[in-house]
């Protein structure tokens, strides 16, 4: 008679009874995931922390040559001390305006400034243009008139002039616990019809945890680029014309455009948003590619009739099928074509505003996603441990206690924690319009 045997390392039940191998189950789980993912792959690679606390958090050096950087450092040309967080306006000359309503005259030591943009923008009028005061030179000013007249130009003896200042700014975000459990006894194992139940259950229950935060993500994602990000409301009104960031959620009544997209796309230029992206292309931190040709736009399938019906400026169709562009290794998951200077990626699970807009009805997003736009923690592994946590205790004596003294249930549990950092929310954009 052949002596009992444990099998190992085989997955051929033991001699003596079935066996519980949850290492085995929670591999092939990670795998199955991999593909349901549409917006955690996109996360900063670098800033997505591993064992580093309960907070995320993220510096953010503005450069210099951006009206962001208001420090209170500036010497202007004159070595007179700039007073932060002021105005200054500009004729369409480029030469200051230094009178008017608000306007504080400058002094030995202080240079003058207006108290409010109101102030500035009265002076300089239609044509003239007005900037934030700080020690950022000219700031983001593309004016021709104001950048010359705000060049750091030096005398022959130099002298303490044209001091400028950095600012550093730290965003951060809290990691929040998440996770669910399910129960099973030692008979739904021993006897059910299928022989692999528990594996099931172990994967769906990773599976369900991804789309979990799958879905929290989305939602920091869209509600980001709302508050924060470049946002599009469509509707119909007289002057035809949308505006970047005026309107709300609730007057939109119209349907997407080429022409919408496109200033949504400049936008996004005007905000050097990259127009390559990076992404998580495996199930290790490690498996990244770029994906070049245009930033990637998520929408949900009800916009994909809008989408493919849409003309260009030249009435010519706009939408252009991903078979004909792309290669195997080069295409986003989900994704169907590109429209003007966006790659469009479909997800099934897309969120949308129910009854939000005009008159109850529903509207949808179209998420731009730039990249180093956000970081986050996922399930994204380092090839040698997981970001969530598995606790499994089968039926039997280890588990009986006054509550089940035959240790006849046993539970499998998942935890994980989730965080969002938004570190550039002025490369996010969206636009919520009606469906066709």
């Amino acid at each position: 008679m052949a002596a009992q045997q444990y099998n190992d390392p085989g997955t051929t039940a033991s001699s003596i009874g079935a066996q519980a191998r949850t290492d085995f189950y929670e591999k092939k789980a990670i795998i199955a995931v991999r593909d349901k993912q549409y917006f955690s792959p996109l996360a900063s690679v670098k800033a997505m922390p591993k064992n580093m606390g309960k907070k995320i958090k993220q510096d953010v050096y503005v450069p210099l040559l951006d009206d962001r950087n208001v420090n209170d450092q500036g010497l202007d040309a004159a070595g007179l001390i700039i007073t932060a967080s002021k105005w200054q306006a500009f004729n369409a000359a480029g030469t200051e305006i230094v009178t008017g309503t608000g306007w504080t005259a400058a002094t030995a030591t202080t240079a003058g400034y207006f108290a409010t943009e109101a102030n500035a923008q009265t002076a300089a009028g239609n044509q003239g243009s007005i900037q934030e005061t700080g020690g950022h030179i000219y700031g983001s000013n593309k004016d021709i008139g104001s950048i010359a007249a705000k060049i750091p130009a030096l005398s022959e003896t130099g002298g303490r002039v044209n001091r400028v200042g950095f600012t550093r700014l730290q965003v951060e975000a809290d990691l929040r616990k998440r996770g669910f459990f399910v129960e099973y006894t030692q008979e739904s194992v021993d006897f059910d019809s299928d022989a692999d139940l528990l594996a099931h259950i172990t994967e769906e229950s990773v599976v369900g945890a991804n789309e979990i935060t799958e879905a929290e993500l989305q939602n920091d994602l869209l509600n980001t680029a709302s508050g924060d990000g470049t946002t599009m409301y469509i509707t119909t009104d007289a002057d035809d014309v949308e505006a970047i960031d005026v309107g709300t959620k609730a007057s939109v009544d119209g349907l997407v455009r080429y022409r919408d997209l496109m200033r949504l796309s400049i936008a996004l230029d005007d905000n050097k948003t990259p127009k390559s992206t990076k992404i998580i292309s495996g199930s290790r931190m490690t498996d990244t590619k770029t994906i070049n040709g245009g930033r990637i736009m998520y929408i949900g399938s009800e916009m994909i009739p809008a989408l493919r019906a849409m003309v260009d400026l030249h009435s010519n169709p706009a939408f252009v099928g991903v078979e004909k562009y792309a290669d195997a290794g080069n295409v986003l998951n989900g994704e169907i074509g590109s429209v003007d200077n966006f790659r469009i990626v479909v997800v099934p699970e897309m969120q949308y505003g129910e009854g939000k807009g005009a008159s109850n009805i529903d509207i949808y997003p179209m998420l731009v996603v730039g990249d180093g736009a956000f970081t986050t923690v996922g399930f994204q592994t380092d090839g040698k441990s997981v970001k969530f946590s598995i606790n499994h205790k089968k039926p039997g004596n280890d588990i009986s206690d006054l509550n089940d003294p035959y240790g006849e249930k046993g539970f499998y549990s998942i935890k994980w924690y989730y965080g969002f950092l938004a570190m550039r929310p002025e490369r996010l954009g969206v636009i919520w319009t009606k469906a066709d």
